[in-house]
């Protein structure tokens, strides 16, 4: 996760500074404290609710951006960067400036 994160803020030349919340699929709270952590994303910007949900697989993403819209911490003309892990080698991750 953290490398396709790395690489795709580096490609648009941003930092994790930039992203005003990160949206990480939910399977695995150590993954995610560890890519924000590499990344330099504090976790205040980081939506976790693995806690309340489990991993929910392919809905993880669209949960937590609801949540993040739903508690203020999503606004429009934010940079948002989503991540996903999956078995085996997949990942993949997307940057988005918030336009709702």
């Amino acid at each position: 996760m953290y490398e396709s994160c790395r690489d795709l803020l580096k490609r648009n030349g941003l930092t994790g500074t930039d992203v005003a919340v990160m949206i990480p699929h939910q399977a695995n709270i150590r993954i995610i404290n560890a890519a924000a952590a590499r990344l330099g994303i504090p976790m205040e910007k980081v939506v976790i609710n693995i806690q309340d949900y489990g991993n929910t697989t392919a809905g993880t993403i669209p949960l937590a951006t609801r949540d993040a819209v739903a508690q203020g911490r999503l606004k429009k003309g934010d940079l948002a960067l989503f991540a996903a892990v999956g078995a085996g080698y997949t990942v993949g991750a997307s940057l988005w400036r918030w336009a709702f």
